[in-house]
């Protein structure tokens, strides 16, 4: 599919479609529908589970409006910004290094004002809407600024990431936490971006949502314990220098000399993906340096996943060792010390950060486990992602079949996320099911009603990827489905 496919497909499914829709919609802002709320609450909850839960880590919320000086001291006041190019003409806006990629001009992420006007200069690039001359490239800060109390004497932004309200509770949470070492706090919420210029459905939004942990940590004294053999997980990592492989864990340590507690993360990462029935093939562990690596991190890995309707591989989460940087410029910037002691030393925590776009992960799971086959559209999520965990039929629009399928989806809603359906033939609430990623239809037919039949009291349960059916007791039915890995046989 291709982006407008994609976007057709989540609305007509009912996954996102653009706010404010009966406006006309809004750039850069997306409303999610009931399954893709659905969609995206599992994906979290896998997520904190998997790496927060699972660890012995710890979720906090904080504030999405904050004061301005924590901003000043993180450098997001100075330094959170874009390089703008406008026309002179029509004032069409661009983000410059997007226009000139585009263009097949290439040139870094990073690339300073100077070097990106350098570029338009010598290519001789104008407005792509009207053909204007294009004005000098600027900076320009993407965060959103609000002004608070009745006044509006106090300046403040929402957050530009969710990753500052970490740092800022890092030294209470280190007391709460009994004064150890390593410490993870994890953060599943909204942060906000004036983004120049919105595009390619939920990439780059102005609101988005992220999923990222926090892990504090001793730089000399944290021994990952590998009693899972996590290390062992094959990787596909392209280096900044060096051509690109698929190594283990340990080959990461061995032959690119990483940080064994890096390479064991970055395994992790690819275990939850392989969890989420991503093929390993489509992921990958891309190395920033240069302009392009953030200029606070020690080693910069983009998460990134060959989504189709995007054209290729792009990033959808980061693996980033952070050093010192964040607590040593709130120690500054506060003037409340944040180093700890720990082991009778004293330390300033470094910071290991896994980041997660939670929108774009959830454009690429449509994206990837999306397919029609012969006339056929599947979504094949896994059981745990799905937004039904199953649907609930009665064969046909009669009394009797109605009022057993209802009394057996308000059964299995004590527990499970049921869907129920009795509009149009058999084949389309199949069909319809498999397009939104239902993994299990149960169906209520006659035989299930009749006291004579010697299937009584019985339904019949359809795996979705095979279609593939069994006949199974109501007693059985939620045993049958509740795991999530039932599949029936040929």
């Amino acid at each position: 599919m291709d982006i407008e496919e994609m976007l057709g497909f989540a609305k007509r499914a009912g996954f996102f479609w653009p706010s404010a829709e009966i406006y006309g919609g809004a750039s850069g802002l997306f409303d999610y529908g009931h399954l893709g709320a659905q969609l995206k609450r599992n994906f979290e909850n896998a997520w904190l589970q998997y790496f927060v839960n699972g660890n012995g880590y710890h979720l906090i919320d904080g504030s999405e409006m904050l004061p301005e000086k924590p901003l000043i001291a993180s450098g997001h006041a100075s330094r959170f910004s874009d390089v703008i190019v406008g026309c002179s003409k029509c004032k069409t806006f661009y983000r410059a290094d997007v226009l000139l990629n585009e263009l097949g001009i290439k040139v870094s992420e990073g690339a300073s004002p100077v070097e990106l006007e350098k570029a338009i200069m010598d290519d001789n690039v104008k407005c792509q809407k009207c053909g204007g001359a294009l004005m000098p490239p600027r900076d320009y800060n993407l965060m959103v600024a609000v002004a608070l109390g009745p006044e509006k004497r106090e300046s403040g932004y929402m957050r530009p990431e969710t990753a500052q309200s970490t740092y800022l509770n890092f030294y209470r949470e280190f007391n709460l936490l009994r004064k150890k070492l390593p410490i993870g706090l994890a953060i599943i919420g909204r942060a906000y971006r004036n983004e120049i210029s919105p595009r390619q459905g939920l990439y780059r939004l102005r609101e988005l949502e992220q999923a990222e942990l926090q892990i504090f940590f001793d730089p000399e004294g944290w021994e990952i314990s590998d009693k899972q053999n996590v290390l062992a997980e094959k990787v596909n990592v392209v280096p900044y220098k060096g051509e690109g492989a698929v190594m283990s864990g340990n080959e990461m340590v061995e032959k690119l000399s990483m940080p064994r507690f890096y390479a064991y993360h970055m395994c992790m990462i690819a275990g939850f993906y392989r969890a989420m029935q991503m093929p390993p093939e489509k992921l990958r562990f891309l190395e920033l340096g240069g302009t392009e690596k953030a200029f606070y991190n020690k080693i910069h890995f983009d998460i990134q996943a060959e989504i189709g309707s995007w054209g290729g591989f792009r990033e959808i989460g980061g693996l980033h060792y952070r050093g010192e940087h964040d607590l040593s410029s709130h120690t500054r910037g506060s003037g409340q010390d944040l180093s700890v002691e720990v082991s009778g030393k004293r330390v300033m925590p470094n910071v290991l950060e896994l980041s997660f776009g939670v929108d774009r992960n959830i454009w690429m799971l449509l994206d990837i486990l999306y397919s029609k086959d012969s006339g056929r559209s599947v979504l094949k999520l896994p059981y745990g992602l799905a937004p039904f965990n199953a649907a609930v039929f009665p064969l046909q629009k009669d009394e009797k079949l109605s009022e057993y399928a209802l009394s057996l989806e308000a059964e299995l809603r004590e527990s499970l996320k049921v869907g129920y359906d009795e509009a149009g033939s058999i084949g389309r609430r199949y069909a319809r099911m498999d397009e939104i990623g239902t993994p299990f239809c149960i169906t209520v037919d006659f035989d299930t009603v009749d006291s004579q039949s010697d299937k009584y009291g019985t339904v019949t349960i359809r795996d979705r990827d095979t279609r593939a059916q069994r006949r199974v007791k109501r007693s059985e039915v939620f045993a049958s489905i509740a795991s999530g890995i039932w599949r029936a046989g040929p």
